[in-house]
């Protein structure tokens, strides 16, 4: 079961003084806000492209029945306007994008707490190293996202080529 979000946590987690202001905390925080932010922004695309198209699509079998001739116009405007918001949605990508982002910012989110409770890698190091390891595991976390992300922008491209 997945945890309601839009809610504050009872307790917020703060970061420890001593690295507070440490780049790797810092690029840490940055990049959870960035894709947190990337994926909310992905999501809300998304769903608003596809209600548009619900509705539209539900309305269209509903106007055909009116008998005015000025209506076919409708029903064609509202079968493009369908088309245009697929197209939008399958160029931009917003639902691949929207769970890439999520991905990405759950596994740091993970790595941030292992980091403050010592855990897993980070057990039994002394501040320095683990702030070195916090380091690299973000940036690889992060090399990663953007792999999958240029990868799948080549995709989407080389199939909208061949499809003309």
């Amino acid at each position: 079961m997945f945890c309601k979000k839009n809610r504050k946590p009872a307790t917020e987690i703060r970061s420890p003084e001593w690295a507070a202001n440490h780049p790797a905390w810092l690029r840490l925080e940055d990049q959870l806000r960035c894709y947190d932010n990337s994926r909310a922004s992905c999501q809300k695309f998304y769903k608003v492209l596809k209600l548009i198209q619900v509705v539209l699509a539900v309305g269209i079998p509903v106007v055909c029945n009116y008998s005015d001739p000025a209506w076919k116009w409708v029903v064609a405007s509202a079968g493009a306007a369908i088309a245009v918001a697929e197209a939008i949605q399958h160029m931009n990508q917003y639902s691949t994008l929207w769970v890439m982002y999520r991905s990405t910012a759950e596994r740091l989110k993970h790595e941030k707490f292992l980091f403050l409770s010592l855990a897993g890698p980070y057990r039994g190091l002394e501040e320095p190293e683990r702030l070195v390891l916090l380091a690299e595991r973000v940036e690889e976390h992060v090399s990663t996202e953007h792999a999958n992300w240029f990868n799948e922008t080549r995709r989407v491209c080389a199939q909208q080529q061949q499809n003309g």
